[in-house]
């Protein structure tokens, strides 16, 4: 049973990792899940999780294409 270090470590067992789909040098998030509880997930996941889910009309028509125009200056 892997134990939390005094630098707040802990070495998750390459079962775990590989049931997971983690592999070394993936960006992780990790964050509180709770009393006693810690999650971890792929950096990657969060964003395709994330992507498109503002509502529609969040942005009004052409505002992000003036955005892109300003950084091409």
């Amino acid at each position: 049973m892997p134990r939390l270090s005094r630098k707040n470590q802990v070495t998750i067992p390459v079962k775990v990792l590989r049931e997971a789909g983690l592999e070394a040098g993936d960006v992780v998030l990790v964050r509180a899940a709770g009393e006693g509880r810690i999650e971890v997930e792929r950096f990657d996941d969060l964003i395709d999780r994330l992507a498109g889910s503002l509502p529609p009309l969040t942005y009004p028509p052409g505002y992000l294409d003036e955005l892109r125009d300003e950084w091409d200056r």
